[in-house]
């Protein structure tokens, strides 16, 4: 038996209107016979499409200012009926129902209205019952019913029309994409709810849709696609960037290039931050951007072959020029001046992305077995990221100049992974150490890496000194100042040690640990 389902009668009922009166028309040309509702019936008749008013169908008017139009047996009867059950078809008889065989319903704009308004009202009137109603009706009696949800969809309808119905595969498909609009509708209301009410860390419900297969994961071996989120709690970040020039991006890239995005990001300053395995190899602040790149590299040109890139300022002219001269995986910026893309775009493998308007995201989500954590984002805004608000604990009063230096060091150091030092110079790092397990090793990672550079820094310490050895090798190094948060049981033997080597040391109060 064909399982094609030919289209007889539609029920129309969208809020857009978009490729409407085509649709209608076309419909009307192949003899459907069509019902509709309030606006959507009236720019049908307006264009000369035959429809019928589902008030006269129904003989119950539209009430409530159109709360109550299609919550009637006559629809969702026409709607629900097992077009393939006796007793289904006997009981519509009955009572003078006609079957539909196709349903094309787009919801009220929730999500637009939340975005822009914050009238209470207004957002509770922007919720759809009736649409969401006839969309799980639709949905559920897909053996007998297509349903369009999106205007996207209606070229589906006019291949339907050519073919003589819908197939019971395409039925199907139709029925799952319109659950999930149901749910992804359904679950921003009872987000927002949450919020308005202060409950919303009860509950949370994400949406994300795919928007790319990965050539593989972290490893070959490994099977990976790229979603983006739809839902208000999210904030928008990479997976909504655009990519201007070269290879497809792969899962490494996109976590570095995250990474070196927020890491840009906490710097108001023209600032470039170059990462290699999630870890800065290089993050430099300057009066422009070219500088600021010229110093990022500096850190580390080693590890900068093959880096990710990114900026929070246009790349410039000049930066395109000194950055094509080296292999780098990706760059991303805001945007980019007259010349610089086509600069880049020499070296054909290069990725080129732009990111407009990022700002680092208040909550951050990591996966676990089984669950999800979720948490405020570490932010560096706190109190205790305001040099002002630290306390010295040792060595004498020091330069503008090398508080700003401690400044960016400590801004900087929230990029990198735990436990973490990172030394610094004019507002550039000059070495880094990484993800060690212990903060003695972490000193020594960053001192070798600095090298001579090491005299003179300032370095930040992204936790406390549980004892003076880390400490040791920073001075040891030539090291002229430490941040640090403080708050070890061992801090005085911290602070006898740092007025031994003669340095200024500070105690901020606030820890940036980034395990993930």
């Amino acid at each position: 038996m064909s399982t094609v389902k030919p289209i007889r009668r539609a029920l129309i009922s969208v809020y857009d209107k978009t490729g409407l009166v085509e649709l209608g028309a076309s419909l009307a040309a192949a003899g459907v016979e069509i019902l509709s509702t309030g606006s959507t019936a009236k720019t049908l008749a307006n264009a000369g499409v035959p429809v019928i008013a589902v008030e006269d169908y129904t003989g119950f008017p539209e009430m409530m200012g159109g709360r109550v139009k299609t919550l009637h047996p006559r629809i969702h009867g026409g709607i629900l009926a097992d077009q393939n059950n006796p007793e289904h078809l006997a009981a519509i008889a009955e009572h003078d129902i006609a079957p539909f065989d196709l349903i094309v319903i787009n919801l009220y704009p929730f999500t637009q209205t939340i975005a822009s308004t914050d009238v209470f009202e207004e957002c509770i009137e922007q919720i759809d019952i009736g649409g969401p109603s006839m969309l799980r009706g639709a949905a559920k009696n897909h053996g007998s019913v297509a349903v369009i949800s999106s205007p996207t969809q209606y070229g589906l309808i006019q291949s339907a029309i050519a073919a003589g119905g819908f197939t019971l595969a395409e039925r199907t498909r139709l029925a799952m994409e319109t659950f999930r609009v149901t749910a992804e509708y359904d679950a921003a209301i009872a987000t927002w709810l949450g919020e308005q009410l202060e409950v919303g860390d009860e509950w949370k419900a994400a949406i994300f849709h795919r928007i790319a297969s990965l050539r593989y994961g972290e490893n070959p071996h490994q099977k990976a696609s790229v979603y983006a989120n739809s839902t208000s709690w999210i904030a928008p970040g990479i997976a909504q960037a655009v990519q201007l020039h070269g290879k497809e991006m792969s899962f490494n890239n996109y976590t570095d290039a995250d990474a070196a995005v927020r890491s840009a990001y906490d710097h108001a300053e023209p600032c470039v931050a170059i990462i290699k395995h999630a870890n800065p190899c290089g993050i430099a602040t300057g009066p422009s951007i070219e500088a600021a790149y010229a110093k990022a590299h500096a850190c580390d040109p080693v590890s900068a072959f093959g880096g990710v890139v990114a900026t929070n300022r246009p790349v410039s002219l000049a930066m395109a020029q000194a950055l094509s001269e080296i292999f780098t995986e990706v760059v991303i910026a805001p945007s980019y001046e007259a010349g610089a893309v086509e600069v880049l775009s020499k070296k054909p493998s290069i990725r080129i992305l732009t990111l407009d308007k990022y700002v680092n995201p208040t909550i951050e989500r990591r996966p676990i077995t089984g669950g999800i954590l979720i948490q405020e984002s570490d932010l560096v805004d706190a109190s205790g990221d305001d040099a002002s608000n630290w306390t010295q604990v040792s060595g004498e009063p020091v330069s503008v100049d090398l508080i700003n230096d401690l400044q960016f060091a400590w801004r900087a150091v929230r990029a990198v992974k735990s436990n973490a030092i990172l030394l610094a110079h004019d507002g550039a790092s000059v070495g880094v150490g990484m993800g060690q397990v212990n903060r003695v090793d972490s000193a020594r990672l960053a001192v070798t890496r600095a090298g001579a550079r090491a005299k003179g820094s300032v370095a930040a310490s992204d936790a406390f000194f549980p004892f003076a050895d880390g400490l040791q090798i920073l001075i040891d190094a030539g090291v002229s100042a430490v941040v640090q948060p403080g708050g070890s049981v061992r801090d005085e033997e911290v602070i006898a040690a740092a007025k031994a080597g003669g340095i200024a040391m500070f105690f901020t109060g606030v820890r940036h640990f980034s395990h993930a």
